[in-house]
């Protein structure tokens, strides 16, 4: 019977083979890991994107689109950016009404007062004492990478800020029809009042740039460029209400006056139409009147004309229609003309 040498029985063994594979194993994986972390930094940085490099902190390139080759961390450190000619757009939520305000607005009442911190939450006080709200969206693009990463998440609230206090300085500066048409009565035919709400936007911005190029020229620049801002303003619920109330009543002023010239035209219209009415009633019946007094004269204008030629003419008709009068009468009472005297007049007061 052959046997088998004691020491290559414990190198079979089944425990003696597990370790050796967990070892080769391991092995594997840290060799894999090892790999994993020398190729970590090793990128393809995409066209709309570029890399700042840093190398154990400091400033070492800025690698654009392409492969990028690095050490590893923390040898180097890769922070990917939008490129150059990328534009960024960012919401100023500190110019909006807090959430707490808008709770406030929908429970507030006259026993419940708001306070004045929410109650001026997300105005702004113009240069003559109005409220506006605006609603600013700035676009900015990245212009000192190396700044903008030192700042790393300080950048988005100091330019929220800085839009801020822009806004409050130039809304402080304009009254509030050249930041939004709210009295459109007021401005009437004015052709620069929207050239001046236009230039609020270019006043924005260059305000909001001049105040970073303000950091920047102190070390504290926050490597960015402000190149565009949307502004939307608007007024306050209750000021809308009112301002929509004083509209309504001048609508309606201007109707009330637009119909009570209706109605004077109309009743000039009929004044004249009866006036004219008048008239030529006037002068058809001074015609006819007119015609009348001629028809009834006409004798006597006739015998006044044959007077002139005949003296005795009237004395002669006396004569003849005389006696033909008379005798239509009950009694005729002769007096003497010349002799007045026994005159009685019956119905006289003696």
């Amino acid at each position: 019977m052959n046997s088998v040498p004691r020491g290559t029985n414990e190198l079979s063994s089944p425990w003696v083979q597990a370790g050796r594979l967990a070892f080769l194993a391991l092995y594997a994986v840290t060799a894999l890991a090892a790999v994993t972390w020398v190729f970590s930094n090793v990128r393809q940085i995409a066209p709309q994107d570029r890399a700042v490099v840093l190398h154990f902190g400091t400033l070492d390139r800025i690698q654009n689109a392409g492969l990028l080759m690095a050490w590893p961390r923390p040898v180097e450190q890769v922070v990917l950016l939008p490129a150059a000619d990328r534009v960024l757009d960012r919401r100023v939520e500190t110019l909006m009404r807090s959430d707490a305000a808008l709770q406030a607005d929908r429970v507030a009442s006259f026993a419940t007062p708001v306070s004045d911190a929410l109650a001026g939450s997300g105005y702004l006080l113009t240069g003559d004492a109005g409220v506006v709200q605006l609603d600013v969206r700035v676009f900015y693009k990245i212009t000192e990478p190396y700044a903008f990463v030192l700042q790393g998440e300080h950048v988005l609230p100091a330019l929220d800020r800085l839009v801020t206090r822009s806004a409050l300085a130039l809304t402080a500066a304009r009254d509030l029809d050249t930041i939004l048409v709210a009295r459109p009565e007021l401005i009437g035919n004015d052709s620069q009042a929207a050239e001046r709400r236009e230039r609020l936007r270019g006043d924005l911005v260059q305000s909001v740039n001049h105040r970073l190029a303000e950091l920047a020229s102190t070390g504290q620049g926050l490597g960015i460029e402000v190149v565009r801002a949307d502004v939307q303003s608007s007024l306050p619920g209750p000021a809308v209400s009112a301002f929509n109330a004083v509209l309504t009543a001048s609508q309606q002023a201007d109707k009330a006056v637009a119909n009570a010239r209706t109605e004077a035209e109309k009743l000039t219209q009929t004044a004249r139409q009866q006036a004219d009415r008048v008239l030529q009633v006037a002068h058809a019946q001074a015609s006819e009147r007119l015609a009348k007094a001629s028809a009834d004269t006409a004798t006597v204008l006739s015998l006044a004309k044959a007077q002139a030629g005949d003296p005795q003419m009237l004395l002669r008709l006396y004569r003849e229609r005389v006696p033909a009068i008379l005798r239509q009468a009950g009694s005729v009472t002769t007096v003497d003309p010349e002799d007045d005297s026994r005159l009685i007049i019956q119905g006289a007061e003696q």
